[in-house]
């Protein structure tokens, strides 16, 4: 018998190489500065649903260039290989495939928002307008 072939397939071995973070536990690392929270949503979905207090935002199409800590277009905050990025998408979907192509640049702690920007709403946690 093959293995299973699709997107959920797909997400579903992604999934398997590493853990995923709870909205609650996210918030916490990024409070206790030991985690980065990168909103990769794109400008429209921010504008309807607000941003998360301090977390970056970095278009998806953007993401390697600016979290590779050898980048030329580097963030800042890119500043090694053992940085604990936790991508955050509308829903959980894209930022786990954001989180694996992170992998592959070497960032071995990247980790992915269970949920996504919905699921961080959802439990309570702070949601602010763009620009603030």
């Amino acid at each position: 018998m093959s293995e299973p072939t699709g997107i959920d397939a797909l997400l579903e071995r992604v999934r398997g190489g590493y853990r995923r973070t709870a909205p609650g536990e996210a918030y916490d690392a990024a409070e206790a500065g030991t985690a980065l929270l990168v909103d990769i949503r794109y400008a429209a979905l921010r504008e309807r649903d607000g941003v998360i207090p301090g977390a970056l935002v970095v278009e998806r199409n953007e993401l390697e260039w600016r979290l590779d800590p050898r980048g030329s277009h580097r963030l800042p905050e890119a500043t090694s290989h053992d940085v604990r990025v936790v991508v955050v998408c509308d829903e959980g979907y894209a930022s786990t495939l954001a989180a694996e192509s992170l992998h592959r640049l070497g960032l071995h702690r990247a980790t992915d928002l269970i949920g996504g920007f919905q699921a961080w709403r959802a439990a309570g946690l702070p949601v602010a307008a763009p620009d603030q």
